[in-house]
């Protein structure tokens, strides 16, 4: 079971990192101007942004879980 776990607990770190850098890429790809205006919608980057920035949080908080999982089967 612990080996399980292990196995998910490591995925669920590659998906926090692959969100991130996903993230990350979507704000490079921001331009001056699309950080600049005034306008009153969200730009198709900066809505990519917000994604990668959910996910990686759910990742993250799904990854906490099974470490309180692990730690719960290991006492």
């Amino acid at each position: 079971m612990n080996t399980l776990l292990v196995i998910i607990l490591v995925g669920l770190v590659i998906m926090v990192v692959v969100s991130l850098i996903r993230g990350i890429v979507a704000f490079m790809q921001s331009t001056k101007l699309d950080l600049e205006s005034d306008g009153e919608r969200a730009t198709r980057m900066q809505l990519k942004q917000n994604q990668m920035m959910f996910a990686r949080i759910k990742y993250q908080a799904l990854a906490i879980l099974v470490v309180a999982v692990l730690m719960m089967f290991n006492r």
